[in-house]
């Protein structure tokens, strides 16, 4: 699970607060939060300390996007939770998703 800090680092200098979306490899589902440091938030949700995610690690980053304004940041969390929202990433990510649970069928 590569995460490259020193992007985040840069990217959270210049607009601090990030959406993201996780992808548990134990159930294969996702799981949409917001926070303003990436890395130290996946390290809690891989050490067990959030109890939303605590039974499904471990966790993957599979999407982020960051905003300058904590309101947009908040909204599009939002409607990543709604029916909608999570119509469309999975539009979207549809080739990751398929990447990985191609590579879970194979453990």
């Amino acid at each position: 699970m590569p995460f490259n800090c020193t992007i985040t680092a840069h990217l959270w200098q210049m607009l601090p607060y990030c959406v993201y979306v996780l992808y548990s490899l134990r159930d294969v589902l996702l799981y949409h939060g917001f926070t303003t440091n990436l890395g130290a938030r996946l390290a809690n949700h891989n050490q067990g300390k959030t109890k939303s995610t605590k039974g499904r690690r471990p966790l993957m980053v599979i999407h982020s996007e960051y905003y300058l304004s904590k309101s947009d940041a908040l909204r599009r969390e939002r409607y990543f939770k709604t029916t909608m929202g999570k119509r469309m990433l999975k539009l979207i990510l549809r080739h990751t998703l398929m990447q990985l649970r191609g590579n879970k069928a194979e453990t």
